[in-house]
């Protein structure tokens, strides 16, 4: 038996949502009551929502929200593995932060976690912490990861119980992956890759498409730009070398570069995300760096990292690039469920981490241009249609 929470109410006083002490057992006066039964379900689902919202989990510091989510689970009879995944930070460099781990969970009834579908998005979000909040007027709900991806989570989970407590779906027939990092180069999905794990048939992954169908996304390559001088007095130049002097004509280069393009994907897009360099005003910059990333519209990784490492070395051959991982070109997806609209988009996800000949499909909630910045958001009703949406994608793998 599975157990349903209405965690959250709306309270017209104080337009917020209030936790509720006890879960609601899905009884069989409710499966006859269809109303009754969805208004519990969008409940608990804005309830996890705001649960999940509520806990900050910036990548790399993501121990608490996996703690929540692995208790919330277990008290609705999911078996939970926790997975322990290296604490690092930007350039996956060990670092001493809170143990961190993936979850996978899957119904206590099922034989074992070997499942035919499995639903996985990402714990981690991007910083900064921004609160919860409920705007009763719009029907919006901002804060950091209410769009990426804690929509997809909760989602994931409100239409898995939902479909497994109906008695739609048997308790073999799926389970849910829950990863670390995805925002640093998904060493979560990578670690899980990396481990003794099921062979599914199909996976669908959370990340926010307007409740569209993502039909592929563009290719990943991140890099560092280096410049060593020699520090000195701002007076006397010439007794050193600027080092910020030496690396900004190689950021002019690299930001007027012509990378790969498709008709698909459109053109590949470079990001100058984070520079640093020297100590103070009056000293000579020793040392100057900046963070990059590219989204490949068309193309291997290695076309792209040879055109960045001529660009760079036409400047200035002192210079040092080092490229974070080999990268990944344009990911085509499967998107051949009937229902839904299709797009493109511009984002990298796990989908390349997981290996495997299983069937792949990209949706959720929110718009990705909402994502990462100071206005994340979403609406109710797009939350409560994902579940929805979910439920489809399910059931339409499990039917072939």
């Amino acid at each position: 038996m599975y157990y349903h929470l209405l965690p959250l109410t709306l309270l017209s006083a104080s337009h917020s949502f209030r936790s509720l002490a006890e879960p609601i057992i899905q009884s069989p006066l409710l499966k006859n009551h269809g109303a009754l039964s969805l208004a519990l379900e969008t409940a608990q689902l804005y309830g996890l929502h705001r649960q999940l919202v509520e806990t900050p989990s910036i990548s790399d510091s993501e121990h608490a929200v996996g703690e929540f989510l692995a208790s919330y689970l277990t008290a609705r009879n999911f078996k939970v593995e926790k997975q322990d995944v290296p604490p690092f930070d930007s350039q996956g460099h060990q670092t001493q932060h809170q143990q961190r781990f993936n979850l996978l969970a899957y119904p206590a009834a099922s034989p074992s976690h070997g499942t035919r579908v499995l639903l996985t998005a990402h714990l981690d979000t991007v910083p900064p912490y921004i609160p919860y909040h409920y705007n009763s007027t719009t029907r919006q709900i901002s804060g950091r990861g209410t769009v990426d991806a804690k929509a997809c989570i909760a989602a994931q989970v409100t239409a898995a119980i939902s479909l497994l407590s109906s008695g739609t779906v048997p308790p073999s027939s799926l389970s849910l992956l829950y990863v670390v990092g995805e925002e640093v180069g998904g060493d979560g999905m990578r670690a899980f890759n990396n481990s003794p794990h099921p062979a599914y048939e199909t996976v669908i992954f959370g990340e926010p498409t307007d409740l569209k169908l993502a039909s592929g996304h563009k290719g990943n390559l991140a890099f560092t730009v280096t410049a060593t001088g020699k520090c000195g007095h701002s007076g006397y130049p010439w007794l050193g070398e600027n080092a910020n002097s030496m690396l900004i004509p190689a950021l002019l280069a690299l930001d007027n570069l012509q990378l790969p393009s498709t008709d698909k994907y459109g053109n590949s897009t470079l990001n100058i995300g984070k520079m640093a360099g020297g100590q103070a005003g009056n000293v000579i910059p020793a040392s100057a760096y900046a963070d990059i990333q590219v989204r490949i519209a068309g193309g291997e990784p290695k076309e792209s990292q040879d055109l960045i490492v001529d660009a760079v070395r036409r400047v200035d051959e002192r210079l040092k690039v080092q490229f974070w991982s080999k990268g990944y070109g344009p990911v085509n997806i499967d998107h051949d469920v009937e229902g839904f609209e299709t797009m493109t988009v511009n984002y990298g996800t796990d989908i390349p981490w997981l290996d495997g000949q299983h069937k792949r499909y990209l949706y959720g909630p929110g718009s990705i241009l909402d994502a990462h910045s100071d206005h994340e958001h979403l609406s109710v009703e797009d939350l409560a249609k994902s579940v929805e949406g979910y439920k489809k994608l399910v059931l339409a793998a499990l039917s072939r």
